[in-house]
């Protein structure tokens, strides 16, 4: 018999609210100072990992526990195995919220918390899927393994030790992106500019991640007179900005509020740093801050000569994301490039370097790491497998198998996509501020999270038949 998973996701709806909200109660923020042997990313992540495994065998999985690496849930049996690759950990908590980030709030039809949206509502989503199909004690041929890691957001070491110590799925999804089905992800650069900078700033640290916007930030600067004030006062202005000035003894630290986003999408954003930087650069005469914005302003890079629009994945994008000052200069600013998969990563550093040399500027570019793209064939088996499953459910024909700047676990492994657990054409059904990953008020509609349920419980049934 035929289920209608969309029917059977609204029984479960208060149980999974309930499950969500203790879980998006944990503050699993990776902390280096806390890892030990079984927690490598501190008491958060492992407090989440927990959570969940415990959450698991009590609804009678099979549960793995990879040295707090990762853990896997699994249900049914079968020589192959499919995966949906989910990730507990979040980015910090940010400011400007309205809602207790860490509770999940209620309202109108929304749920409100860090990690809601990314990833631990969708990684919900996905035990939930694997729990109806286990209710129903539907027939499968293959082993379904839901895989949940604890460090996606601050370089993916989690897959890549799961990778050398658990079991590879021959295929699967990702629910930590859009619907439909994602089969490409542009590549991940992280370019660092190192040195000594000859600058009149005393001090400079802006940025938490690189892969968020800066959306706040000081500086420290020696002096400030009446000049000065009525110059910031009217880059506020003109820029739209808000921000002040605050006196440190004989200093001033300038402050200015940007707007967060994630990097995949830092047109979004409004970057706080690059904002204080080109201030100071015209004010205080410095060639160095005036430097740093115009090689770095662009989200495109175009002054660094970077740019590309990707036949498959669009544009090449850039995101200044960390920056850190010192007071005897040591500086280290760190880019987060997102490249479509006809980019080339030498020509890109190439280009780094001769912008740098051409300018005389005080630091150095050095490759941080290099995450490659991602593509698997859109006519493969798995992307129309996803893409069919997706139409019956959300009733879209229209929206094709995409690409996107953001990377999630799929990239880690062979056959794998992004899938959901976002919908192109959600209407908006409440008059309050809804945040994306990486935003403040980070929300998700309980309709469209439990159409993802439906739609993951029809596509993990298709797959593993």
């Amino acid at each position: 018999m035929l289920i209608n998973w969309i029917k059977e996701a609204e029984k479960y709806k208060d149980e999974m609210i309930r499950d969500l909200d203790g879980l998006i109660r944990i503050p699993s923020l990776r902390n280096k100072e806390e890892a030990s042997e079984g927690a490598p990313f501190g008491k958060g992540p492992r407090k989440a990992l927990d959570y969940v495994l415990d959450l698991a065998e009590k609804n009678g999985f099979e549960t793995k526990d990879v040295d707090g690496y990762a853990g896997v849930i699994s249900y049914g049996e079968g020589e192959e195995s499919v995966g949906v690759l989910g990730h507990l950990d979040i980015v910090p908590i940010g400011e400007g919220w309205t809602k207790e980030p860490l509770a999940l709030t209620e309202e109108n039809g929304y749920l409100f918390g860090r990690g809601v949206l990314d990833d631990k509502g969708p990684a919900m989503a996905g035990f939930y899927a694997l729990k109806m199909l286990k209710d129903n004690q539907v027939n499968l041929n293959k082993k379904i393994m839901l895989i949940l890691g604890c460090d996606e957001e601050s370089g993916m070491e989690c897959m890549d030790y799961y990778k050398d110590h658990g079991e590879i799925p021959a295929c699967g999804f990702v629910p930590d992106a859009d619907f439909p089905a994602t089969y490409g992800e542009k590549g991940g650069l992280h370019v660092l500019l190192k040195g000594k900078a000859n600058t009149k700033i005393i001090s400079m640290e802006a940025g938490t991640r690189p892969n968020i916007v800066i959306g706040k930030a000081e500086i420290e600067m020696p002096y400030f007179n009446e000049k000065i004030k009525e110059q910031f006062e009217f880059y506020l202005k003109s820029n739209q900005l808000e921000g002040y000035a605050k006196m440190k003894g004989d200093h001033v630290c300038l402050h200015i509020d940007g707007v967060f986003s994630h990097a995949a999408e830092p047109y979004y954003g409004v970057n706080a740093a690059l904002h204080l930087l080109n201030f100071v650069g015209i004010a205080y005469d410095d060639a160095f801050a005036r430097n740093t914005y115009e090689m770095l302003c662009d989200w495109q890079g175009k002054p660094l000569g970077i740019q590309q629009f990707g036949a498959y994945m669009g544009f090449l994008t850039m995101n200044t994301g960390v920056i850190s000052l010192k007071e005897d200069g040591e500086c280290v600013i760190t880019i987060d490039i997102r490249y479509p998969n006809d980019a080339d990563v030498d020509k890109i550093m190439s280009s780094f370097e001769h912008a740098c040399k051409e300018r005389q500027y005080d630091l150095q570019p050095v490759m941080e790491s290099d995450s490659k793209p991602l593509f698997v064939d859109p006519n493969s088996t798995l992307v129309t497998s996803l893409m069919n499953v997706y139409r019956q459910y959300s009733g879209d024909e229209f929206s094709p198998a995409k690409t996107i700047g953001g990377g999630t676990y799929a990239r880690k492994f062979e056959n794998f996509v992004a899938f959901g657990p976002e919908f192109p054409n959600s209407e908006k059904t409440t008059n309050a501020f809804v945040g994306g990953p990486h935003q403040r008020d980070e929300g998700v509609k309980i309709e469209d999270l439990l159409k993802a349920v439906a739609i993951y419980a029809a596509a993990l049934e298709s797959l593993a038949k």
